[in-house]
């Protein structure tokens, strides 16, 4: 690495930003990543992976950046060469992180960047940190150290903010492929998210920039916030159990084990929960800077194990869909449920519908119109909310009584309303709303038609009809039979003869009896028999009394 602030000296550098800080404590790395250091030896690749990944960690800087940088300045991720000795640049950049010594007088530092790895990579790491916390480099606005592009130009602060690393071409305005921190983040998207992953790009006009392409000064930044226009890209090694993630390509490989087994095939936008911590490479000779992830589909179904390249931080902006809260109407005094019917699906979390708050209340026992609100919020906190109109309607029709057919007595006195009555299921007593049409004449014989007619607040209707008879039944007499006699016997005509009225009732008492029988004289004899009732229907029977 040719960091033009080392130039003047490592030892500088290292003393007022490394030797202070994680690089000069005893590390906790080995005992992280179960790795026994031995002199001149480098660990193994995915050995090497778990120290660069815990050390950008502790930093607070995403993995992915510090593993490109590592990757840029000693792509084979090796401190020591095949005779053991600590790999010097020509440039004199020192071991995996390629720190350049330029006269330092610490001679003991020099040989632990030299000789050890550990420390060789948390000075690295430590560098970076500090080109992050310089105020002169532009930064994304909102964004945060867990934004890999908000690396971008701490990265390249760590080679140099010198006119060969200008994100631009000064003439042309093209992009500058051969940056520093281009290369750098070409790595990223190769290594980490085997290209698979497009980072964003910063929106850079060749006014963000002033510097003298023939001169080694820095270059001034005139734009130190940009916004960009792509989604940015927070580091996949920060998600924890419980997140989750989605796929982000097409037949992405859900495995038993890291490497291992395909367990299913999953499509992309696949979403996935994270089950716990990532772990490496179970291959110690593969050279795959990602990690993997315990994941479960969201139905729980499906389990395994998932590369951090193919997954990135769910962002689901999909409302939850609910269906069946259509607005009814509903019959008085009915049953009603309000969420029977009623569903909830979310594109990721499938079905909600047990997950569904209503707000407002039906009261069947009472009718009129009521606002129902369904509300459902999915696991990414869109929420979805229907309103329904219940209308509890009344059809049911009153019920008029006493409305019976009834027989009067001519010239009586008759009110068609009285005994009638009326009651609603909803208004009740709907007596005094009859209305009757159709008259009586009660002086006048003969049978006549009356209508009542009744209807509640809901316009339902009920019609009655009603037949009233001015009485024209005659009275019945009973026991006026014909009969034979002896002579000289005891007889009295109204013995065994009784009259009654379909609505007087027992008129015997009214009988008039006309004619004699002479018992002491044999002979046939005629009586006549009658009695009025209070209609003035009249009832005559002749009876014939034969003496022997």
């Amino acid at each position: 690495m040719k960091l033009p602030l080392f130039k003047a000296g490592i030892l500088t550098c290292l003393t007022v930003g490394l030797f202070y800080g994680n690089a000069s404590a005893e590390s906790k790395l080995p005992t992280q990543c179960s790795v026994v250091i031995q002199p001149k030896v480098n660990p193994s690749f995915q050995q090497m992976n778990c120290l660069l990944t815990n050390a950008a960690l502790a930093a607070e800087i995403p993995p992915e950046v510090v593993k490109a940088v590592a990757t840029q300045e000693n792509g084979t991720w090796e401190q020591f060469n095949k005779a053991g000795e600590p790999v010097i640049s020509p440039d004199g950049g020192i071991g995996l992180m390629q720190l350049t010594n330029k006269g330092g007088d610490d001679q003991e530092k020099l040989e632990k960047l030299k000789n050890d790895i550990i420390y060789n990579i948390e000075a690295g790491v430590e560098v970076l940190s500090s080109m992050y916390s310089r105020t002169d480099l532009p930064k994304i606005k909102g964004a945060g150290r867990q934004v890999i592009e908000n690396w971008y130009f701490p990265v390249m602060a760590y080679n140099g903010t010198k006119p060969v690393n200008s994100p631009l071409y000064q003439l042309t305005g093209e992009r500058n492929t051969d940056a520093y921190q281009e290369q750098v983040f070409t790595k990223i998207e190769k290594e980490s998210y085997i290209d698979d992953t497009k980072l964003a790009k910063y929106p850079f006009t060749i006014n963000d920039f002033d510097y003298d392409r023939e001169s080694s000064e820095n270059i001034k930044f005139n734009r130190l916030e940009y916004t960009l226009t792509e989604q940015g890209h927070d580091s996949a090694y920060l998600f924890k159990s419980g997140n989750r993630v989605m796929t982000t390509s097409e037949g992405v490989k859900l495995r038993t084990k890291p490497g291992s087994t395909i367990v299913s095939t999953l499509p992309k936008n696949t979403a996935l929960t994270i089950n716990g911590e990532f772990i490496y490479d179970d291959d110690d000779s593969t050279a795959n800077q990602f990690v993997w992830y315990p994941v479960q589909t969201i139905d729980k179904k499906v389990k395994g194990y998932v590369s951090s390249a193919y997954i990135t931080k769910l962002v689901d902006k999909v409302k939850p869909v609910i269906s069946g809260a259509t607005s009814k109407s509903i019959p008085f005094n009915s049953t009603f449920n309000a969420k029977t019917g009623v569903k909830a699906k979310d594109n990721v979390d499938g079905d909600l519908t047990s997950a569904i708050k209503v707000t407002g209340v039906v009261n069947t026992k009472k009718k009129g119109a009521y606002d129902v609100t369904y509300t459902v919020t999915d696991w990414s906190g869109n929420v979805a909310s229907v309103k329904r109109k219940i209308t509890v309607y009344d059809n049911v029709k009153p019920v008029i009584s006493g409305a019976t057919y009834k027989t009067i007595a001519l010239n009586s006195s008759f009110n068609p309303k009285t005994g009638v009555t009326a009651k609603d299921n909803v208004d009740g007593s709907l007596t005094s709303k009859i209305k009757v049409s159709g008259t009586v004449n009660t002086k006048k014989k003969g049978t006549y038609t009356l209508k009542y007619t009744v209807s509640d607040t809901s316009k339902n209707m009920t019609t009655v009809t009603r037949k009233i008879t001015i009485d024209s039944t005659k009275p019945a007499i009973s026991g006026a039979k014909n009969k034979t006699i002896r002579y000289k016997s005891s007889f009295n005509p109204k013995t065994g003869v009784t009259a009654r009225d379909n609505l007087d009732g027992n008129v015997t008492s009214k009988l008039k009896i006309t004619g004699k029988v002479n018992t002491k004289k044999k002979g046939s004899y005629t009586l006549t028999y009658t009695v009025t009732d209070k209609s003035k229907n009249k009832t005559v029977v002749k009876r014939k009394i034969t003496v022997k």
